[in-house]
């Protein structure tokens, strides 16, 4: 079980810090590297850019709790629960026949 998790690439826990602009300043934001691969793929999802996601969750947390403790954690968290989000979707239908010479079977009878 531990080659699952020690034998990943160190770059992927490698540190990455990001320049971003929230709230008008310029701050930096230092993550690994597979949690701005996430954030990216959220973003995307939500048809924006990382730069824009990034600066409406601060907005939203600021707003919904006056301030903002730890970003890069709550950054973390929220790459967690899309993952959780994404694992727990429905999974589309596999189609009846996987094999593609059991479509040329059905097709020929």
């Amino acid at each position: 079980m531990c080659q699952i998790f020690a034998g990943q690439d160190p770059e992927t826990y490698a540190f990455q810090t990001r320049s971003v602009r929230i709230g008008g300043h310029s701050t930096s934001i230092r993550l690994e590297a597979a949690f701005w691969a996430i954030l990216e793929q959220v973003a995307a999802h939500q048809g924006m850019s990382l730069g824009k996601f990034v600066t409406k969750l601060h907005d939203e947390v600021l707003e919904l709790h006056g301030e903002v403790r730890n970003f890069a954690s709550l950054l973390r968290c929220s790459c967690l629960i899309y993952l959780d989000e994404v694992r727990s979707a429905p999974k589309p239908a596999r189609p009846r026949y996987a094999c593609p010479s059991a479509l040329h079977l059905e097709a020929a009878e």
